[in-house]
């Protein structure tokens, strides 16, 4: 276990007097670490769109079935976990290791709560590495810095962005975020990302409305996209099959679970 470079002063940004959505989004898949604002504005985002909790498990199985896949089944034994949220149940460490012990796993994330959270995270086998730093996806040359005392950046690494760059509203800023990262890790290496959409082929229309009132009344805002724009942030990376879909049926077993508009994919660096 490398150590831990969460800052004392974390928690000292812990605001609990306006929903935020780590705690809203732990909220949606059944957790115990949010408050009643969290509540309150969970549920009334779950009245405008009431998918939002199977979004929110769909999101969280297909990091499940990603993790496995490229753990088992590509050999990647590194993984950079952007916005990694509250831990729950199968973390991403916890997937990799339990295939592989040796795998290396850096989590990234600036939430107060998850701060407060962060020593959860910090468990893993001993043959591998597990660590967690404080820092901002808006400062892609800080993460991999600070995230190369624990990954080795000329080996293969699974960046994984999964929910976080609809906080990103440029969405020009986003992708040269995506470049930026994705221009440190050598060929071999993996783009996991998925990003809520208002496409109504994936039942997408609800999500203007409830995200106008998150941005009303919790922190911090976001933004949804198209198809096309999410796309545009594998560009030059190679999709692996089935390409962008709803996240819930990224290979996952036919019919199992329902559409979603949140898209998910998988693509490789050439």
């Amino acid at each position: 276990m490398s150590e831990s470079h969460t800052p004392t002063s974390g928690s000292a940004r812990l605001n609990t007097g306006v929903a935020h959505n780590a705690r809203v989004w732990n909220y949606w898949i059944g957790g115990k670490d949010n408050y009643e604002v969290d509540q309150q504005v969970g549920d009334h985002v779950a009245s405008i769109i009431p998918v939002i909790r199977d979004i929110a498990r769909a999101d969280r199985d297909f990091l499940g079935r990603a993790v496995t896949y490229l753990t088992r089944e590509r050999g990647v034994r590194q993984f950079l976990d952007i916005g990694t949220g509250l831990p729950t149940a199968d973390n991403t460490h916890e997937i990799a290791q339990r295939i592989a012990p040796d795998a290396r796993i850096v989590y990234v994330d600036n939430d107060p709560i998850v701060l407060v959270h962060a020593r959860t995270l910090l468990t893993g086998t001993s043959e591998g590495a597990t660590d967690y730093i404080d820092a901002d996806v808006h400062d892609p040359g800080a993460i991999v810095e600070r995230a190369s005392a624990t990954l080795d950046f000329s080996k293969p690494v699974a960046v994984m962005l999964l929910g976080i760059l609809n906080f990103v509203l440029d969405t020009e800023k986003a992708r040269e975020i995506v470049r930026r990262i994705m221009a440190e890790v050598p060929s071999g290496s993996f783009l996991v990302l998925t990003h809520p959409t208002f496409d109504p082929e994936v039942g997408g229309e609800l999500q203007v409305p409830a995200m106008e009132f998150w941005n009303a009344n919790a922190t911090p805002p976001l933004t949804a996209r198209g198809a096309a724009d999410i796309t545009a942030f594998f560009d030059g990376l190679e999709l692996i099959e089935p390409g962008l879909v709803s996240c819930s049926r990224w290979r996952a077993e036919p019919g199992a679970e329902p559409v979603v508009p949140q898209y998910g994919a998988v693509a490789v660096k050439p």
